[in-house]
């Protein structure tokens, strides 16, 4: 794997060298998060799959920008088009988890005919309906006052999650580390932008294969919001990942990356 800039849009990614033939794999992160989340699954994919990560915008290693509308979601999706148009994508499987998975599902919106497949992961299409978004959403109004701050749009740096295993959905020292590396700024803007938005009339729109993954005790998107996507997108698949929480993508890596192999392996002739 190679990391590039993207400078149209100050993104940092990563990818391999794509190969003509083979699928392409692109993997979306969550919030205050950073690609480095999947330097794991890069190395499971990357000698059979075209594999592409990058950081969002506001995050690891991509530019900050300072106002609450510059995390609104479809800005995320555009930053997003823009790069794998850049990079000359045309068709690919799109895997996402937690709020990447709204970004996602923006970019599907417009989009859902670039995709082959889709994997969801630790989904919710309308966060802002789930109990916690209720009593947080009047304590995020106060965040307009972080455009008195002083602001660096400087990036950041990755996180090395290996720090953090068997991480709980609230574990302390991983959000510290996470937050602070994100800033606040951006944590709460994109919490604050994702709260908005409301994705259920997409899901019966999702004509394509969809493979749902959802820990069974993820106490940040509880599961019942992934069922409901699994009997609304007609042409989709459920796994729930027993004794699993929230942040799946690191503490169950054997189990994920195992469903996803099984889900695109169709579509490729290499053999893991």
């Amino acid at each position: 794997m190679q990391e590039y800039i993207f400078e149209a849009k100050n993104i940092y990614y990563r990818k391999n060298d794509f190969k003509s033939g083979r699928p392409t794999l692109i993997f979306i992160h969550g919030i205050s998060g950073s690609c480095s989340a999947w330097f794991p699954y890069e190395e499971k994919f990357e000698n059979n799959y075209n594999v592409l990560t990058f950081d969002l915008r506001g995050h690891g290693k991509s530019i900050k920008y300072r106002n609450c509308d510059d995390y609104a979601l479809p800005k995320f999706a555009e930053d997003f088009f823009e790069l794998i148009t850049f990079l000359k994508i045309e068709k690919f499987i799109l895997i996402s988890h937690s709020f990447g998975v709204l970004v996602a599902f923006e970019f599907i919106a417009k989009h859902l005919d670039m995709l082959d497949k889709i994997v969801f992961l630790s989904p919710n299409f309308s966060p802002g309906k789930i109990f916690s978004a209720k009593i947080l959403k009047p304590l995020l109004g106060l965040t307009s006052m972080l455009n008195f701050l002083p602001f660096c749009a400087d990036p950041h740096k990755h996180i090395d999650y290996n720090k953090y295993p068997n991480s709980g959905d609230w574990n302390i020292p991983r959000m510290i580390a996470d937050i602070s590396n994100t800033g606040l700024r951006a944590y709460l803007f994109g919490t604050k932008q994702s709260y908005g938005v409301d994705y259920e009339n997409l899901l019966d729109k999702i004509n394509i294969p969809t493979l749902i993954l959802h820990g069974e005790k993820d106490s940040i998107f509880p599961i019942a919001s992934a069922r409901a996507m699994h009997k609304k997108i007609k042409n989709s698949q459920f796994v729930e990942i027993k004794n699993s929480n929230h942040i799946l993508v690191l503490n169950n890596f054997n189990e994920v990356s195992g469903a996803i192999v099984h889900f695109v392996a169709p579509l490729s002739s290499s053999v893991f």
